[in-house]
């Protein structure tokens, strides 16, 4: 039942501009399901005359419609008030209606206020142009209270339809004697001032927002009734009594603690009192922890406060019902023998993955002597040849590299140091091969004379590297 401009663009909704709490309908705000709707009424039978019409937020009153306008749920109809009109948007019509004001206590007499008529084009221009006019008014307004120093919070303002009076709703923890604000407020805005003390629960079904649940808060989407809520309620859910988890954006105590009460009070009426007390042969048991729906209590021993023994509240009827009949109880062991139940540990692997320690396995870094080794191993001809130059080459190291010769020592350095000369000996060098020693060195040929030497007739010149 959302306005039908109420599209989003750029992440904003549009349409009345109300971020959310739509002020032409519904918009998820207070919504109401009309489930008597397709129902006819027997022997033409005439509708119910009354209609519920919500204005800005929650507020929502009955009306007359004297004239048996043809009013269906999201017509906007301009309204009777104490001064000109006011613009709002029907919400329940017909049967429904007679159910709401009798749950309401509202009497049908002729003191309440009746329909005018369908909203015209102008009506609704008027209207939208008031609404709009609210929220820079708003921020005027508490810099006025600011200044005059008023222990007062301005948390919404409301126009009427027609633009001719303002309603200024504000919380305060004391009285506050507002006469100077409301002259203050008639020259700045020259308008109609109406001043309204709100509640904080109401402050904040008027504002609205999101609760610690992840969703709207209730006592903006649906909620209308605020029941008193008190810290009993969360003793018997064996809630901890810590204030910041309890208190809802309004500072008081969460609505949602009374939804659940009524079925933990159920489950507690079978449990005995928690300060009850179990007298055995081995000692006095006292309460440690409850669990409600699974009706299991746990109990240690007066000086033993590490061990916990669970029994069910059937058990724990029985060994008071034994103390009070003066019969002996051996310990409450034996009581608890009885739930221990051994469970089968069944590890499973859940993800499909077969190791989780995969990605540990450090990665090879002799890829070239793999691939290598693997090409050996398909062509067996080029093994004999490998095993022959493995005695001529030198052994390699891990990384598949040859070792580095040992660099030869110059003459002129080590002529150069005092002592070499007695130190020098005849004997071979163990680092050196013998073989290469005995061999007569051959002279290198100059590279440059092929490139300077005549190319003959015959020879055809060779090419060079």
């Amino acid at each position: 039942m959302s306005c039908n401009s109420c599209g989003t663009s750029d992440s904003a909704p549009g349409g009345c501009k109300n971020n959310g709490t739509c002020g032409t309908s519904g918009c998820n705000k207070l919504t109401v399901f009309d489930w008597l709707a397709n129902m006819e009424l027997p022997n033409g039978q005439k509708q119910f005359p009354y209609v519920e019409v919500r204005f800005k937020n929650g507020r929502k009153e009955f009306f007359l419609n004297k004239d048996d306008l043809q009013l269906k749920i999201g017509d906007i109809v301009a309204t009777q008030t104490e001064s000109g009109h006011d613009i709002g948007g029907v919400t329940i019509t017909g049967e429904l209606v007679r159910v709401q004001m009798k749950r309401k206590r509202v009497k049908i007499d002729d003191e309440i206020p009746q329909v005018y008529r369908i909203a015209s084009e102008k009506d609704v221009e008027k209207w939208v142009a008031a609404r709009e006019k609210e929220d820079p008014m708003k921020i005027r307004a508490r810099q006025i209270a600011i200044r005059l120093q008023l222990k007062m919070k301005i948390s919404d303002i409301e126009f009427q339809g027609d633009g001719s009076k303002a309603t200024f709703y504000y919380t305060a923890d004391e009285r506050v004697d507002f006469r100077d604000l409301i002259r203050e407020y008639a020259t700045e805005f020259k308008t109609r001032i109406e001043m309204r003390q709100i509640g904080l629960r109401q402050e904040a079904a008027r504002l609205g927002g999101i609760g610690s649940c992840g969703r709207e808060l209730c006592c903006s989407t649906w909620l209308t009734d605020f029941r008193s809520v008190t810290t009993g309620a969360a003793r018997y859910q064996n809630l901890s009594l810590n204030p910041q988890k309890l208190a809802g954006q309004c500072g008081k105590l969460k609505c949602c603690l009374n939804f659940e009460l009524d079925s933990y009070m159920d489950a507690l009426s079978n449990f005995p009192k928690q300060n009850q007390k179990l007298y055995t042969e081995k000692g006095t048991a006292i309460c440690q922890k409850v669990d409600i729906f699974k009706g299991l209590m746990w109990f240690c021993y007066d000086g033993e406060w590490m061990n916990w023994h669970a029994l069910t509240t059937e058990q724990v009827h029985e060994i008071v019902a034994k103390n009070k009949a003066k019969e002996t109880v051996g310990s409450i062991e034996e009581y608890a023998s009885e739930l221990i139940v051994e469970e089968e540990m069944n590890f499973e692997n859940v993800v499909g993955q077969d190791s989780l320690t995969r990605f540990d396995q450090p990665k090879s870094r002799n890829k070239h002597t793999k691939k290598r080794r693997t090409k050996s191993s398909n062509n067996p001809n080029k093994a004999d040849s490998n095993t022959s130059t493995a005695t001529a080459n030198p052994p390699a190291t891990k990384e598949g590299t040859q070792k580095r010769k040992p660099r030869p020592q110059h003459k002129n350095r080590s002529a150069n140091k005092p002592g070499a000369s007695e130190n020098k000996t005849d004997q071979p060098n163990p680092n050196t091969d013998v073989n290469k020693s005995s061999r007569p060195k051959k002279s290198r040929p100059n590279q440059n004379k092929s490139r300077n030497r005549k190319n003959d007739g015959n020879n055809p010149p060779k090419k060079e590297d």
